[in-house]
This record gives structure tokens, C-alpha cells and sequence, in this order.
């Protein structure tokens, strides 16, 4: 029998998802707490990578139980146990088959923007602060380029190891909100660095420093040493996983 969490964390302070060696991580924190509660050590498995300073409000991850224990009661135990910046939001039984990651159908996220001149005291852990006024529209426009099933070789960092870089958009959007600007995709799946790397290339675009169809001409091209430098982490969320 397995657990299912759904996990909440701000990554500020963490060296990503996956655990590493010297490095505090979200998996780390995760079995250290499952292993105060079980004794033996527990691996848990995530839907998905995500890196230093990434945030989070629906991570699934999945463990298979050491002994039989209530989910109710575990949820409970492990958000005493875990640090503040890391909350479990659900746990629930599911069956020994469950994949956490090959079983998502799509994954959701957002990127922040905060377009403003001034800095926040706040939202410098949330979102990427961009002075120069950005064109909506302009942005929306490229967003729409990434909209079916294309080649993001142009969008991922160099030296991962993947045997496919085609991946499927099925939502690209902008939305502002104030000074806020946030942009949500749904795929099937992403490779390293994408979402911070096509946010990028559309907030250079709203900035008027790119023409609204260089999109086009990075997914054609598959360049990545065409595209700008990925945005920061700190303006990425991993909103959703679906199954």
C-alpha cells in the first residue's frame, strides 16, 4: 500500500526537489521526517524535479507504508514534524501501482512578475521584479506560439540527458493583475529550465527588445544559444499536477 502527499513549499531555502548529497532538499526534509515516524528509512517519489528557489503549491509525491497507519493521522504527524516552509496539504491511500510521475497526465505552472520600478520587501522571494514596462499584449502573443506540439529544444539547459525534447502545451497565458503579471502553462510534461527559459524570451518580447514571432523562430531553429537566459526561480510555481 501507498501514500499519496500533496505538498506545499517555498524553495527559497532549499537546493530543489530532489535530494542530494550536502544539500538540504524537499525530499530530504520529507523522509528525515518519515523516517522520525516509521524508523526504518522510507524513499519517497515525486512527480517531478524542481529546482533551487522553485516553489510549489501542488507537488505529488508517493512512498510505499512500512506498516499499516491511518493517512489522517500521518498527515497530521508529518506537518508537526516537518519545517514551516513545507506543508502537506492531503495525504490519502492509493494502490502499490500508483507512479507519481508516469502516471501525470499534464502539470501546471505559473511564473510571477512584478512589473513595477520599485522593489518589494515582500515579493523579492516570489517574483522576478522587471522595471521596464511590458506589453501585454505583445507577450500574449508569443505565449500563443507555444500553444500544440513542439520541439522546446531551443528552451531547455544545455547538458540534460532526455530522449525526447518534443513535449505538448496545452495552455500559454498572461494575466495581469496590477502591477503583477503571471503566466500559466499546462503540458504534458517539461524539460529543465523551459518555463524559465520561455518566460524569459516573452518578457523580452513585452519589452519590445524581440519581435512578437522569435518564438516561432526558436521552436523552428532549436537553438537554445538563439534564447535569452532563463528568469530567475523565485517567480516559478508548481501550481498543479494532474492524473
Amino acid at each position: 500500500m501507498q501514500i499519496k502527499l500533496t505538498i506545499e513549499y517555498d524553495g527559497t531555502n532549499y537546493s530543489g526537489w530532489q535530494f542530494q548529497s550536502g544539500q538540504d532538499s524537499i525530499q530530504a526534509r520529507l523522509e528525515a521526517a518519515l523516517e522520525r515516524i516509521f524508523t526504518p528509512a522510507v524513499r519517497v517519489r515525486g512527480s517531478g524535479r524542481t529546482d533551487a528557489g522553485v516553489h510549489a503549491r501542488g507537488q505529488v509525491a508517493a512512498f510505499t507504508l512500512p506498516r499499516a497507519f491511518d493517512a489522517a493521522e500521518l498527515h497530521r504527524a508529518l506537518n508537526a514534524i516537518l519545517p514551516n516552509d513545507i506543508v502537506i496539504l492531503n495525504a490519502e491511500t492509493v494502490g502499490d501501482d500508483f507512479d507519481p510521475r508516469r502516471h501525470a497526465t499534464s502539470r501546471v505552472y505559473e511564473y510571477r512578475v512584478l512589473n513595477q520600478e520599485t522593489r518589494s520587501a515582500f515579493e523579492h522571494r516570489y517574483a522576478w521584479l522587471v522595471r521596464d514596462p511590458l506589453a501585454l499584449d505583445r507577450m500574449n502573443e508569443a505565449a500563443r506560439s507555444f500553444i500544440g506540439e513542439h520541439d522546446f529544444a531551443a528552451f531547455r539547459s544545455l547538458g540534460t540527458e532526455v530522449k525526447s525534447t518534443v513535449r505538448r502545451v496545452h495552455v500559454s497565458e498572461w494575466h495581469r493583475d496590477g502591477a503583477y503579471l503571471t503566466y500559466r502553462i499546462e503540458a504534458s510534461s517539461f524539460l529543465r529550465h523551459m518555463v524559465r527559459t520561455m518566460v524569459a524570451t516573452m518578457v523580452e518580447t513585452g519589452r519590445g527588445k524581440l519581435p512578437t514571432d522569435f518564438v516561432a523562430q526558436l521552436l523552428q531553429h532549436r537553438e537554445r544559444s538563439m534564447a535569452p537566459a532563463g528568469a530567475p526561480p523565485q517567480g516559478l510555481f508548481l501550481v498543479e499536477v494532474r492524473y
